[in-house]
């Protein structure tokens, strides 16, 4: 089995309503469940799988939206704060629309992820400034106080070597050029990050070794780590 579970008591400004799954399968009460992970973790893969098997309705990370982003790949130091600025706002907007729609929802990379690990990478490598890192963390602040946390955070943790030959595979244009160490940075954070993560509970799965959809035991144990929590 390859899942981690630490429980994280919830600030009080939030209690979660108690939920659970049908005999069809479905889930009883709205929940609020976010899947974190660096690049190419698997995390559009999973969404996409327990929406189909739960009915939940999914919430796909928009990177074709971000105006920024392929120029931002080309040119970190150029784009960087204007890239992590658009994520930023663009996905308070997309939280806010979450927390409106009926039903369960699944979202594909949080609000949390763009300001805990791609942009305070972006400023430890000096690709931010220090100016544009204080407006960052005082919009951060601001917003993420407005929002209702997540009822579950999954994350998916996997080596970089794994990463790299995934995003390989799914040959997207502007990530083909990523550098290994960005990848290993992030991946740093994110193992810094969920240390001292304390919104929601945490279910961890290594996506490496987790083969849940041919694997008829990892899928299983993967639905009983999920059904807990809806």
């Amino acid at each position: 089995m390859h899942f981690f579970y630490h429980e994280a008591s919830l600030p009080c400004f939030w209690c979660a309503p108690l939920g659970g799954v049908t005999s069809r399968g479905c889930v009883a009460r709205k929940k609020f469940i976010a899947i974190a992970g660096n690049i190419g973790a698997g995390k559009t893969e999973l969404t996409s799988f327990l929406c189909r098997k739960y009915g939940l309705t999914p919430s796909f990370e928009p990177n074709d939206q971000n105006p920024y982003l392929a120029d931002f790949y080309k040119d970190m130091k150029t784009w960087a704060f204007r890239s992590q600025l658009f994520f930023l706002t663009h996905k308070f907007r997309l939280h806010r629309e979450l927390e409106r729609t009926p039903g369960t929802v699944l979202q594909d990379r949080t609000l949390y992820e763009d300001a805990e690990i791609f942009a305070k990478n972006l400023h430890r490598q000096r690709l931010i400034d220090k100016r544009d890192w204080k407006t960052y963390c005082e919009l951060y602040e601001t917003i993420s106080e407005s929002l209702r946390p997540p009822d579950l955070m999954i994350y998916l943790r996997c080596p970089v070597q794994t990463l790299k030959e995934r995003i390989r595979l799914r040959g997207r244009s502007m990530e083909k050029d990523i550098p290994t160490r960005y990848l290993q940075r992030l991946n740093a954070l994110y193992e810094e990050w969920f240390g001292a993560y304390r919104l929601s509970p945490v279910l961890v799965l290594a996506t490496d070794k987790l083969d849940y959809l041919t694997n008829l035991v990892d899928r299983v144990d993967l639905f009983r780590q999920i059904e807990k929590h809806l």
